[in-house]
Order: structure tokens, then sequence, then C-alpha cells
């Protein structure tokens, strides 16, 4: 068996040319199905593969006709030889060959490409060299499994980039299909599809739920029918694509909480300039333990089967979860959807409520009346995990008896200036008792939030205005980073890194261990 050598770059080099479109077009065409660019990558990485041998076997027979014993030749014939790794020859004599074994046949003497001279049978109807040479099984490179399972994952994706250059070619939740072959879908379809999405409260619901109600063509393949109503509602800005990765569901857009449309207030991060590397390691290792979804953060943490959240004020008041490194595996995500609807369940009760992941703004919506249920606050343990159905995930607090407890308290001024105190508070779930505030009138804060967006204070002086405020409650004077992170985010929204950054790069703030900082009134700001 002979093989060919097949080189690593056409894989790794991977990108679409014309005969691979005109290929997939009509795969398409002939299956009449929307399919995934794993699915296209099979089948287009099958057809490179016979492309390459058809190519391989033109190029090494080009030279003569391929040498098989039983065949009959002539002086001065070219011939290829694929016994010899398919050298090409020329027939420069013939003889009677004499063997009282065989039968009567010839001998033909053959000069090589590289000089060489050979004798090789003809006329011999029995010989193993008679059988058709397996050109390219040898070589793994031209072995479909082999270059799936090591190239699978980089032709996906330059597949994906050729196709979106070509506008004849649509893809939704994953799926590519040619535009042209699509079933027309017109506005009245899609007006049909609006009452029955507004009937249903704005949804959600499936492709084929809609089709039901809206009157297209019975007499085609029920996927493709479905992929055009697709592309017609994902072209239409009244709908809104909300499901997980694999799965197609519908909503009014209109419809949709205000909180998952825009990002609330708490959340917005009014990016602060700051050199990371100002964080020692000490500080990187906080940085990642705070678990902030505004961190940057790319190494991808152990997905775990819990994980426990420590909520601050601006997801706690938004009724929001930061979608960040750690807990993202927890929840569903979408191929292009930048939200999707999935389900919670209450850990205890087995309740059900909806909630939303917003993508694009790394966080997850819809838990502001469980918050108030549970009488959760800032700084409570919210625990996750994934739920036993698909698309659900089950969230719980570590609810206790309630009891009143000495606790950071914050409260506002008629000024709107905010100071701290240490006062009894009732209490009902554990708590992270560095970074738990209680606050008592949640309106007055709000309402300073509202004057933080008019009249923008810098951020420096409000780090220094909270480890002010924070030292006068401790007898050491001494301020964690934990507990300023939390109070912060009680006025201004910031991950811990441009925190970290100023404490350590200041010289009025002093390091006395621990991650433990105090204010050094005698140096000027």
């Amino acid at each position: 068996m002979v093989s060919y050598s097949f080189r690593e770059e056409n894989w790794e080099n991977f990108e679409l040319v014309e005969e691979d479109i005109e290929f997939l077009y009509n795969y398409l065409l002939e299956l009449e199905t929307p399919l995934t660019p794993s699915d296209l990558v099979s089948a287009l990485a099958e057809e490179r593969i016979q492309r390459e041998i058809r190519e391989i076997e033109k190029q090494r027979t080009s030279g003569g006709e391929i040498y098989f014993p039983k065949e009959h030749f002539e002086v001065d014939q070219n011939l290829v030889f694929p016994v010899f790794d398919w050298q090409q020859g020329t027939v420069i004599s013939i003889r009677p060959g004499n063997n009282p074994e065989l039968d009567s046949f010839d001998v033909i003497k053959v000069k090589m490409d590289d000089g060489n001279e050979r004798e090789l049978a003809a006329g011999i109807e029995d010989h193993t060299l008679n059988q058709p040479p397996d050109i390219v099984q040898q070589d793994a490179l031209l072995d479909l499994q082999f270059v799936l399972n090591n190239y699978g994952d980089e032709l996906e994706r330059r597949l994906e980039l050729g196709l979106y250059e070509h506008q004849d070619f649509v893809r939704i939740a994953g799926r590519w299909f040619p535009r042209a072959l699509l079933v027309d879908v017109n506005v009245g379809h899609l007006n049909l599809a609006e009452a029955v999405l507004d009937m249903e409260g704005g949804g959600p619901l499936s492709t084929s739920e809609l089709i039901e109600h809206v009157e297209l063509p019975s007499d085609v393949n029920t996927k493709l029918v479905e992929f055009s109503l697709d592309l017609a509602m994902e072209e239409d800005e009244r709908f809104d694509e909300v499901g997980p990765a694999g799965k197609v569901l519908w909503y009014l857009k209109r419809l949709e909480p205000q909180a998952v449309l825009e990002t609330p207030i708490y959340l917005r991060y009014h990016e602060v300039d700051y050199d990371r590397s100002d964080l020692n390691s000490e500080m990187l290792i906080l940085e990642r333990e705070l678990d902030d979804e505004l961190s940057p953060i790319e190494a991808r943490p152990v997905e775990a089967d819990e994980v426990v959240v420590r909520l601050i004020f601006p997801h706690w008041r938004a009724g929001t979860l930061p979608l960040s490194n750690r807990i993202q595996h927890l929840f569903p995500t979408a191929y292009e959807a930048p939200r999707i609807r999935f389900v919670m369940v209450e850990g205890r009760t087995k309740d059900k409520f909806p909630g939303w992941v917003v993508r694009n703004k790394y966080y997850v919506y819809g838990l502001k009346e469980w918050y108030e249920d549970q009488g959760l606050i800032p700084g409570s343990f919210v625990r996750l995990r994934r739920g036993d159905r698909r698309g659900e995930v089950i969230v719980s607090s570590d609810i206790q008896r309630s009891s009143r407890d000495w606790m950071r308290t914050l409260l506002v001024g008629s000024d709107g200036g905010i100071v701290f105190a240490m006062l009894k508070q009732i209490v009902s779930a554990a708590y992270d008792e560095r970074m738990a505030i209680a606050i008592p009138d949640v309106d007055a804060l709000d309402q300073v939030w509202k004057n933080m967006q008019k009249n923008r204070r810098p951020f420096e002086r409000i780090m220094v205005d909270m480890v002010r405020e924070l030292a006068k409650i401790n007898p050491q004077s001494h301020v964690h980073v934990s507990e300023l992170y939390a109070a912060v985010n009680l006025v201004y929204r910031c991950p811990p890194g441009p925190i970290l950054s100023i404490l350590n790069s200041r010289p009025w703030f002093v390091h006395v261990g621990d991650m433990y900082f105090r204010f050094d009134d005698s140096e000027q700001i």
C-alpha cells in the first residue's frame, strides 16, 4: 500500500474557496435542512479529502499508463509504477519470459526517471500488483476522523468566517442555509407571530409552537420552514431570540423587563483608568476571590457543581447576579442571542421563576423579589448549582433563625452625605462579615446614585471618604480591602482592580498587613 504525504498546512491554513461554496450550496440544497458548522465541516472536509485524492491520482497518472502486470505494453510507452513510489519510466525493450511454472508472458525492460533500468513481467493475469493501489489510506491527514479530532474547532471557525462573507448564506441559532432556498415569510405571518406572543405575555415560545398559528407551507421540509420563520423574526425588531444554545425561543422585545433591555443604573461601570502592574500577587489573589464580573480575569476556574456568591449592593439592588468566570458554566449560553430566558428554581420550596442571562453585560437578572423574600442584604451568601433539567439553575440562601446582630450600617444624611455606624440589625440569612452592610433607607441611597450620575466626584476622593468613614467604626482605624470594595460599590460601581491599584500606589494609603490599610492624614492629597 502506497501513502501520499498530504501537507499539514492544508488544514491549518484552511480557507473557503469558490469550489467549497458551490459544494456547500448544493449539499444544503439536496438535504433541504439547515446545518450546524460542525455538520458542514464534516461534509466539507470529506469533500476536500476526496478532491485531494482525485487530484493526486490525476497527477500521478499524468506521466503515462499505470503499470499492471496483466497488461501488454509497447516499446517507447510511458508507464507509472505505484510499486516504486509512483516513479515514471519508458519501455525500451520487450522479450519473451521463461518460467516453466507460468504460461506465456513477456519481460519488459524499463528505463526509470532516476536513470536505473528494471525488468518487469507483463501479460500475467494472476499477480498481486494487478490490484489497483490504495493511494492515500495510510495518511492520517487524509483521514476524516483524524482531521475532525485535531483541526475541527479551527475549521469550524474559519468556515463560519468564510460564510459570513457570502450574503447568499444566512445563520440562525448556529445553523446555516442558503437564503435563496428559504420559504417566503411575509409581514402577515410576522403579525400573526406577534399576536400569538402577545397573548402569551411576551413568550417565550418555540418556533414550532408559533408555526401552529402561522399559516406557512406544509409541503416543505419542517426544519426549513422553521428556519425561514426564524430568519424573518430575527430580522424584525419586534422579536427577540432568547433561547439557549441549540434551542430557539422567541419573545416580544417590548414585553421584556426593562433591566434586561437596558443595564440598571447600579451596574453601569464608568471605567477608571489604572495600572494593573500596581497589583501585587496578594492583591491578584484577592481580586480573584472577590469574583467581580468586571475584573479582567481570563483563566477559567474549575467548574464546580456549586458556587457561592457574595452579594454587593449594585447586584442586590438591581436583583441581579454577576456573570463572572466562576459561575458562567452554571447558566445557559447561546450562539448569538445577547439575552437568554431561563428558569430559576428555589432550592428549598422548588418554586420556579423566570431569569434572564444578559450575556454582553455580564449579569443575570430576575432575583429582586427572591432577595426580598429571603431577607438578604448586601454581603449575603447566594448558593448556585445547575438544575436537574436543562436550562434550569437552582438558587438558595443559608436561611437561619432571625437574630439581632451588630452590623455595619449605612446612614444617609439630609445633605446626601454618607456615614457608617455599628447598629443592631435583624438578620435571617448567612453573610460575609467583612462585606455585609445594612441599609435602612434604600430610597435615600437611590437618591445618592441619581446625584452621582449628575455630579460625578473623582473616584479617588470617593475611596478616601469611604476609608475615613469605615475607619471610624474600627477600633484600630484599619480597613480591609474587601470592606472597602463593598463600601465603594454602595455609591459607585467599580471592580476591585482600580481600588487595589490606588491603595498600593498612593502614599496616604498605608498597608498594615493582611490586606488591611489605614489612611495617613499627614500626607497631602
